[in-house]
């Protein structure tokens, strides 16, 4: 019971992170200059942004998790396990930032989720 906890975790806030961290970049916009004067003034500004803030914090939940469940269970297990934060990526990519996802992706989804099934039948 407590791996499924972690390995919601995992999904969960390392996705929400992910989706978090990308509102904030797209609010921020494109880099275009790349000098280290004007990096380190679009690092300031990110910095300012709540949704970056939320995005670490989400991320770094799951990043704990990943070590958690990393001491329970084997590698060979917990990290295609862990590929279903591709299909919450591209479900939240739809629903929260209004994304289009093509039928081609679709299917590469579907045959991630095929695959973690197959890796969660095989446990022990």
């Amino acid at each position: 019971m407590l791996e499924f906890i972690f390995l919601f975790l995992i999904v969960a806030a390392g996705t929400g992170g992910e989706l978090c961290v990308s509102h904030a970049m797209k609010t921020l916009g494109e880099v275009h200059d790349f000098r280290p004067s004007a990096l380190a003034q679009f690092v300031w500004r990110a910095a300012c942004v709540g949704w970056m803030w939320i995005g670490i914090a989400f991320m770094t939940l799951a990043f704990f998790s990943l070590l958690a469940m990393l001491s329970m269970e084997n590698v060979s297990f917990v990290v295609p396990v862990t590929a279903l934060s591709y299909a919450a990526g591209a479900i939240g990519a739809t629903i929260f930032l209004r994304e289009k996802v093509s039928r081609q992706r679709w299917l590469g989804v579907l045959v991630v989720c095929i695959g973690v099934t197959l890796v969660w039948l095989s446990r022990r």
